[in-house]
This record gives structure tokens, sequence and C-alpha cells, in this order.
């Protein structure tokens, strides 16, 4: 089965509380429970952590290497700019990561600069149960989407940080 780190950063712990016009209602709780159902759903194990602390953050990346995860999602939030740590964790651990925001947030300004070490990035898509009807539906396979991007990354991409 295969083990997947799902990290969300800074700021996280205030979703559904603030700034809701632009990340909808839902909170952290729940987004983790949703991120537990694509993920048993698919079969994988997942493991969620949140911290507002760059070096825990960093820390995690470490530890899901030396324990042999498989791949990370990873919402930075407040993280995406001005952290050099973490930017070097993504680059140096042995599995993929990919970026993932419930936004688009080259809208609000510049592009995040853990995208550059990532394996992929998806944003905008936002996370399920904010609209009804189809856009649900459209959300739900969107999240697991999300998952089976982290544990198969493109053929090819063997070093994210190459350019182009």
């Amino acid at each position: 089965m295969a083990k997947i780190l799902v990290i969300h950063g800074a700021g996280m712990n205030m979703r559904g509380k603030v700034q809701t016009e632009i990340f909808g209602p839902m909170t952290l709780p729940e987004y983790d429970e949703r991120i537990r159902g694509y993920a048993a759903e698919l079969g994988l194990e997942v493991e969620i952590f949140h911290s507002n602390i760059e070096g825990e953050v960093v820390n995690k990346l470490y530890e899901a290497n030396d324990r042999d995860f498989d791949a990370a999602l990873f919402n930075p939030a407040g993280y995406s700019r001005g952290y050099p740590a973490l930017v070097a964790a993504i680059a140096q651990v042995r599995f993929p990561t990919i970026e993932i925001h419930i936004s688009n947030p080259v809208r609000r300004g510049p592009v995040s600069e853990t995208a550059r070490v990532s394996h992929g990035m998806v944003t905008g898509f936002g996370a399920g149960g904010i609209s009804p009807g189809a856009a649900r539906g459209q959300t739900h396979a969107g999240g697991k989407a999300m998952i089976r991007a982290a544990i198969a990354p493109p053929a090819g991409d063997d070093n994210p940080t190459s350019p182009g």
C-alpha cells in the first residue's frame, strides 16, 4: 500500500474562518476528513500533518523520507515564498512532491518558490463541498486526481529542478 504524506502549510488552520470568499467555508478538519476518504477509496495509507512552523515541516519531510513514504501532497499556504530551508528539503527528499492549492495563487501574486522544486502543481480546483451539484462531483474527482498524481508523477521527469 502506497504511503502518502499530506502537509498543510502555515495558516491552513484558519481555513473556513477567514478569507472564505477565496478559499470557501471548509475547515482544516473537514479537509482532513475529505482527504482520508479519497485515500481510502484509492487504497492508500495517508498521514496528514499541519504546522505553522517551517522547521517542523522540514523535519516532517525528512522523517517521511527516512520512513520510505512514496509521495507528498503539499499545500504550502503561507510557505509559498521566502522559505529556503523548505525549498531545499523538498528538493532533497527521494519521493515526488505535488504542490496543491485550493485557489489559483498566481492570480494573487508571484508564483510559489516551492513549486520550483515540486514534481507538479495542481491549483484552482477548490476542495469540494463548496458548490452544489456537478461542481461537487468535479472537485471530488479532482481530489482523487491529486493523490493519483502524487503516486504516479509524469514519466521522464527524474529531476524536478532541471530547467525547462
